[in-house]
């Protein structure tokens, strides 16, 4: 979340954190309420005794037969509704994403890799932020790629992940809507995403440089072209890992900009898609540069294969109403009587009382789904956000199974979540009025 870089308690707002469990299951516990979107139905998450971890750098990295063969891949989109936004009764919901980081931590016995923006959870009293603690590193992407860190996972005793929109702040469990996702029981995923952990350990180093090469460890052998292949809960699923900017993309490790471009590319439906920010120039360079990589590509896919598109982008207080001329742009290409069908509308989160709480009241997601395959990032569209910025990224593709009849695919449930806030009183058309209190943009 671009503006909350200047929010109180950021500091600096680039951290790769680690964390023992005991302290995250306070706060969660403490940040913890009811949602107040649909009538929800949590997964129960392992529930393991909670340890203390160890430092990274004394981890391996691969994973032997043994423990590969006890994985049994669990998959749970997660997602944050902020207080004060009902929904029609019997809307589909996701497992409450302060619910979901509790089981998470509780499943963890040995350590927990938190990739970070910034970090609110705490007061500054507690030290979350002093970097002179080992465990803590600032990444200083900055001075090394002209970016900031602004990925956004958890990597749970090389063997559990989470990944998704929510940064580490108390805002995020009660006052941002975000969505996510947590891959249980799974070492060769939660190892794969580990080496891009490292890529930003190594970077958090004293004087550290970008490397010419990164080392062999490194290297990613789950990318694009291979994909793992696994039965999560009997349902055939294939998934990998993105990472952006190139500079951080060790080999065989898949671009963030190129998994998007392949799913959009694979569409032949649909394509929806939900982002805070949408932008086909740079967004922070200057002078801007224009960028159509993504806009092209959603054009193209609706123009050329027919293929139904429609992106949800975010209004808060905080937009930039210059977003609006680009938006406009993309939906004056629909002409439903050529089958061309492109639809954009605005996700505004009412303020209500909870003016007094800054860089809140924002949908915050950054998720893409197709009928043949979901993606689930940590960067908003523009070009900055993959070429300097860092983020990562996870597709993730499931076949229906007759095993397993009945049982909806990921695509369907993220297909199901983007529906209910598509067809929100909270989506307004481009052609409709927005709330001025609410959003910068008056419509």
């Amino acid at each position: 979340m671009n503006a909350k870089a200047g929010a109180p308690g950021v500091a600096g707002a680039l951290a790769v954190l680690w964390l023992g469990a005991m302290t995250l299951v306070y706060l969660l516990w403490q940040g913890h309420l009811s949602p107040t979107w649909g009538q929800l139905h949590p997964e129960e998450g392992p529930t393991r005794p909670r340890g203390h971890g160890s430092s990274p750098a004394q981890e391996p990295l691969a994973g032997g037969a043994r423990q590969q063969q006890q994985d049994s891949c669990r998959l749970v989109l997660v997602e944050s509704i902020p207080q004060d936004l009902p929904s029609a009764a019997g809307s589909p919901s996701a497992q409450p994403l302060a619910q979901a980081w509790s089981q998470l931590l509780d499943a963890a016995r040995e350590s927990i890799h938190v990739a970070s923006f910034y970090w609110s959870l705490t007061g500054p009293d507690i030290g979350v932020n002093d970097s002179s603690s080992r465990p803590v590193r600032y990444v200083p992407l900055r001075k090394l790629t002209g970016g900031v860190l602004h990925s956004k996972f958890w990597v749970v005793d090389a063997r559990h992940v989470y990944l998704g929109s929510a940064n580490m702040d108390w805002r995020s469990l009660t006052q941002v809507k975000e969505l996510g996702i947590i891959i249980y029981n799974c070492s060769r995923l939660a190892r794969d995403l580990e080496k891009t952990f490292q890529t930003y350990w190594v970077l958090g180093a004293p004087k550290a440089v970008l490397p010419r090469a990164w080392p062999r460890n490194l290297s990613s052998h789950i990318n694009r072209f291979q994909p793992l292949r696994d039965r999560f809960e009997g349902v055939p699923t294939t998934a990998y890992f993105s990472a952006s900017p190139p500079p951080l993309c060790p080999h065989g490790r898949t671009g963030d900009l190129e998994a998007l471009l392949a799913v959009m590319g694979g569409a032949q439906e649909f394509i929806y898609a939900s982002v805070m920010e949408y932008f086909p120039t740079t967004r922070f360079s200057r002078p801007a540069r224009y960028w159509p990589v993504l806009d092209t590509a959603l054009r193209t896919a609706a123009f050329n294969r027919g293929v139904r598109v429609r992106l949800l982008v975010s209004c808060w207080l905080h937009t930039d109403p210059r977003m609006f001329p680009g938006l406009r742009s993309l939906q004056a290409l629909s002409d439903p009587e050529a089958g061309v069908s492109v639809d954009v509308k605005v996700f505004i989160v009412p303020v209500r009382n909870h003016s007094n709480i800054p860089f809140s009241r924002v949908n915050h997601s950054k998720f893409m789904v197709t009928e043949k395959a979901a993606y689930i990032g940590t960067s908003n569209w523009s070009e900055d956000y993959f070429s300097s910025t860092s983020g990562a990224g996870l597709v993730v593709s499931q076949r229906a199974s007759r095993a397993r009849p009945g049982v909806p695919t990921v695509q369907e449930q993220l297909r199901h979540l983007f529906e209910r806030d598509w067809d929100s009183p909270y989506a307004v058309g481009l052609d409709g009025q927005a709330q001025g209190q609410d959003c910068a943009w008056q419509g």
